[in-house]
């Protein structure tokens, strides 16, 4: 039986990129990924905004990226395990997501709290709102349901 190792992951660069390049002239760029996770406390009743950190590596042309801090990516990937030694010969894991693919979304700065870039988000004035909201009360549709 064969496995299936896939990642997809949304979230914030941490920190610039550290990029290397090989002897060869092939390249390898690393960095850290936050992902968000909100949930509402059951005890408190408000909202916690949990952060999880992933370490991403990629090679060849996805290397090529011109990423920075703060940008807004997509990533597409697969969970690797690497064993080390630290300087006493201990044996040391680390648990990286290698990607496959790397999309900006958004570039650093250019969203808003809200999540949408200011272009995006539409100017209705008040008697937009009450055009809309008449469109919708008015019960005369068509739905067969």
């Amino acid at each position: 039986m064969t496995g299936l190792n896939k990642v997809l992951l949304l979230g914030r660069i941490g920190q610039d990129p550290n990029i290397f390049t090989f002897e060869n002239g092939n390249k390898k760029i690393s960095f850290p990924l936050a992902t968000n996770e909100n949930y509402k406390d059951k005890n408190s009743n408000e909202w916690i905004e949990q952060t999880e950190w992933h370490n991403i590596v990629g090679y060849g042309y996805v290397a090529e990226k011109n990423l920075v801090k703060g940008d807004l990516v997509y990533v597409e990937g697969k969970i690797k395990t690497r064993k080390w030694k630290d300087k006493d010969g201990n044996d040391r894991y680390t648990t990286e997501i290698v990607a496959d693919k790397i999309n900006i979304i958004a570039k650093a700065g250019s969203m808003q709290g809200g999540g949408q870039s200011q272009a995006a988000q539409p100017d209705i004035s008040q008697t937009d709102k009450a055009g809309i909201e008449e469109d919708f009360s008015s019960g005369d549709d068509d739905l067969p349901f």
